[in-house]
């Protein structure tokens, strides 16, 4: 499980940049929506850091809307810099994606010799 929570953090802000490009979104709801696509590891203890710091680093904006049930809720949206930053993720994801498939791909073919 250690193993799944690293590697983990090395895709969540990826996959967050690309949740908050769909559209305006708040923290639980982004948790809901990575669930929808089988991340049922993530909390909201793992995203808020994430959040924060993509804030400071201008990749998404907030603003503060009243919530039907409780308290306000902090919404994201993404800006052209985020834009950028998810462009570059998604290309670098590619490469990297593809070249892990091609070694374990290569290893099935060998039969795990």
């Amino acid at each position: 499980m250690a193993t799944s929570t690293q590697m983990l953090k090395g895709i969540l802000e990826g996959c967050l940049l690309a949740i908050i490009n769909r559209g305006e979104t708040y923290g639980y709801e982004m948790i809901e929506k990575l669930e929808e696509f089988g991340f049922y590891m993530v909390s909201e203890g793992s995203i808020y850091p994430v959040l924060m710091r993509m804030q400071k680093e201008s990749l998404v904006t907030t603003v503060m809307k009243a919530s039907p049930n409780g308290p306000n809720r902090k919404y994201y949206s993404i800006t052209e810099l985020g834009k950028d930053e998810l462009a570059d993720y998604q290309a670098r994801w590619k490469e990297l994606s593809q070249a892990v498939n091609a070694l374990f791909d290569n290893d099935n073919n060998k039969g795990g010799e």
